[in-house]
Parts: C-alpha cells; structure tokens; sequence
C-alpha cells in the first residue's frame, strides 16, 4: 500500500513525527526528475519527512510523483511555499506539509487550510508572528548566521517553540543544534549535495544513513543520561 493511498498528517503529527526522528531532508536542483529520485532514495534510507523546493523545475511533478511512490510513513511537502496559490497548488499535487524561507501569506494560508507548515524566521519578532500566524513550528533560517549560541538565546523567551535549524547544518553540526535545543535540523546539500540535478544518488543514500545513524546515538545518548 502507497503513501497516496494511507497518510494523512495533521500539524500535530508532523511536529510529534520531526520531534522523534530529528531530521528534515531538503532537495533543491535543476531537475524534477531527479528531485524526485532523491527525495525518494533518501526515504528508501530511512527519512521521514522530505521537502522539494518549488524552485526546482516541475517540481509539482515531482511532489505527485514522490507521493504515488513514497513508502508508507514517509511525507513529502514543499519548500519555498510563498503564497496561497501555492499552497492551493501543492495541496493540489498532494504535498503533505508546507515550508516557507520567511514570513510569508503562505503561513496563514496553510493554517487555514489545516495543512502543517514550518514557517521561516531569524528574529525573536518573526518567530513570534510565525507562531501566531499558525506556524506548525518556525525553521530557524539561516541558521548559520548565529549559530547554536543565537538559538540558545532565541529559546530563553520562547521555550514553547519548536525550532528546525536550517542553513549551514551538516554532519558536524547537527548535534550541537540538538543540545542547543532544536527539534530538527534541516538538510540540504550536506544531505543531496547535487542529486536534486541530476547528482550521483549513492552518495545521497551513504550521507543519509549517516545522518540517521547520528540522530540514533543522540537519542541512545539522552536515554543512557535520563537513567543516571
């Protein structure tokens, strides 16, 4: 049974699901086809929740084609989600959660149409109106600009809000947005590298599992800490 055929997510469910898993894939590339490809290796590797950028060319394609296809318990949404046409028209394609760079009518929009969406935000302020437009949870972007001591900072005012990291996060640094307190990281190309154009999609699938690999012995690691 297809992903097309049996799951629905509701903003609760993809906030409980990022929460557990720790990881959000991101295909961005000149190719819908191959977007596509990668979405999916990566998910035959064990992601969960996968975005396609609708800056990729015929990338509503290649959402529908990521849908039909995907195994069950995986979701694909769309990245770059701007406006409510946009979000009509993925919804249309059978995107499954939205994800936009900044404060954008696609927040509310999507909100609206009870459709979970990770709102883009830098500022306390934005993080804040994000929240308040219906925002699922806020994608810290680009997080590289201040790094695990802004989050920190972010979260003291706002220990309610879920945070995604994303921009500049890879191998190396995915744990330490963990410890500073985000419930996800978002990956790019530390993750798909150029398989979103057509790229080599071995190396996607050996990142990805090192990737999951790493989210596994943090979470072994918290366990093994709540136990002493």
């Amino acid at each position: 049974m297809t992903n097309e055929q049996t799951n629905h997510l509701t903003p609760e469910a993809l906030l409980a699901g990022i929460r557990q898993t720790r990881l959000v894939a991101i295909v961005r590339g000149s190719d819908g086809g191959a977007a596509a490809r990668a979405a999916l290796a990566a998910m035959d590797e064990g992601f969960r929740y996968v975005e396609i950028a609708l800056t990729t060319p015929d990338a509503l394609t290649a959402i529908r084609q990521v849908r039909a296809a995907a195994p069950d318990g995986c979701f694909v949404g769309a990245g770059t989600v701007l406006t409510a046409q946009d979000v009509e028209h993925v919804a249309e394609a059978g995107g499954q959660f939205m994800v936009t760079p900044a404060l954008a009518e696609s927040i509310g929009a999507s909100a609206a149409a009870g459709i979970p969406v990770l709102a883009g935000a830098m500022t306390p302020t934005e993080a804040y109106e994000a929240m308040t437009r219906g925002a699922t949870a806020v994608k810290l972007f680009p997080a590289s600009i201040g790094g695990t001591g802004y989050l920190k900072a972010l979260r003291d005012p706002f220990p309610g809000i879920p945070f995604i990291a994303v921009g500049g996060v890879g191998l190396d640094e995915a744990t330490a947005y963990w410890q500073a307190g985000a419930v996800a990281v978002g990956l790019g190309s530390p993750l798909f590298g150029d398989a979103g154009s057509g790229g080599d999609l071995a190396p996607v699938r050996e990142r990805a599992r090192g990737f999951l690999a790493l989210a596994a012995e943090y979470d072994r690691r918290i366990a093994a800490e709540s136990l002493r």
